[in-house]
């Protein structure tokens, strides 16, 4: 009998070289990126594999164009640019990696939490003796954060490690979710509602998912329950924040702070959230360790797996 063919898999996003190089080892490997989507579509009938990260959107009319793909690999945790029903109706495995980039996160989170409570000072090269006691003072803060209430929406793989951190610097934590969480999986936070949290929390964690009732989580009502000097962090996915409404929050209270990683769009494409000085923005790098984004790009062994007909070990569908 003739060898059989080697799998086709199209990249559409980078991942690090050493799973990269893994992969094209064992399989016909293409880079396609996803901006590119008439050549994607183009070598789509010829795919058995799709491996991707944030950016490509896997729906229905891609999927139309792929009849013969067997397994997409998300580089990455979440999976809301996935349609996994659609996936799933089609018999095609998802693939992830759930714990990549958990600890990047968490300390994104402690970094947003530290640096928007104390104002640290550093002496350069245009200290001075002179200038010592006035540094002193300047950087003199309020309060710690110590006894303030930190509150959590989300308490999955992220929340539950961020809970676990605040509790340890000090922090009363309180969390929201939609699950049941068993009193020791949650890292000794308190269970409220939603509005409860809201109003009573010093400082706001979101750590919920991308999916479509997820969209504006937080907005001009959610917003108008804060605290006047609550700091908001969301590293979790731009959706999930009606720009706008924090905008108006960060606007009407100056004594808040506000860090966003995530964006909606992304690219982020917005002078007036840019130019609010209560207002942190970074470009999604919450994650963007090489440490995370190698264990992310290791997805590659399940995307393997499913082509050589064995379970893989972080299945979605």
């Amino acid at each position: 009998m003739p060898p059989m063919p080697t799998p086709i898999v199209l990249e559409t996003e980078p991942i690090a070289p050493a799973s990269h190089a893994w992969l094209a080892d064992r399989v016909e490997l293409l880079r396609r990126p996803y901006q590119d989507r008439a050549a994607l579509l183009a070598d789509l009938p010829r795919a058995a594999g799709l491996l991707v990260r944030t950016y490509t959107i896997v729906d229905r009319a891609l999927l139309d164009h792929a009849p013969d793909l067997r397994v997409v690999a998300r580089a990455g945790v979440g999976l809301d640019n996935i349609d996994l029903d659609a996936c799933r109706a089609r018999s095609i495995t998802v693939v992830h990696t759930p714990d990549s980039n958990s600890q990047s996160v968490v300390e994104f989170v402690a970094w947003a939490l530290i640096a928007h409570t104390r104002s640290i000072r550093t002496l350069n090269t245009d200290y001075t003796p002179d200038h010592w006691h006035e540094i002193r003072h300047a950087a003199s803060t309020e309060r710690s954060l110590v006894g303030q209430t930190l509150g959590i929406l989300g308490l999955g793989r992220i929340g539950s490690r961020v809970a676990a951190l605040a509790s340890s610097l000090g922090m009363r934590v309180q969390y929201h979710d939609l699950l049941d969480i068993p009193p020791h999986e949650r890292a000794g936070a308190e269970p409220v509602l939603m509005e409860q949290l809201v109003r009573t929390s010093d400082a706001i964690s979101i750590h919920v998912d991308g999916r479509a009732s997820n969209r504006y989580l937080i907005n001009t009502d959610t917003f108008s329950m804060m605290k006047p000097d609550a700091l908001f962090i969301n590293a979790a996915r731009g959706p999930i924040v009606d720009p706008s409404a924090a905008m108006q929050f960060a606007t009407n209270n100056p004594l808040a702070r506000i860090v966003l990683d995530v964006h909606d769009p992304e690219p982020l494409n917005n002078p007036e959230l840019l130019a609010l000085p209560n207002v942190t923005l970074t470009p999604h790098i919450a994650s963007g360790t090489q440490q995370a984004k190698e264990a992310m790009s290791w997805v590659v062994r399940d995307l393997v797996r499913v082509l050589e007909g064995q379970q893989p070990e972080h299945r979605a569908v």
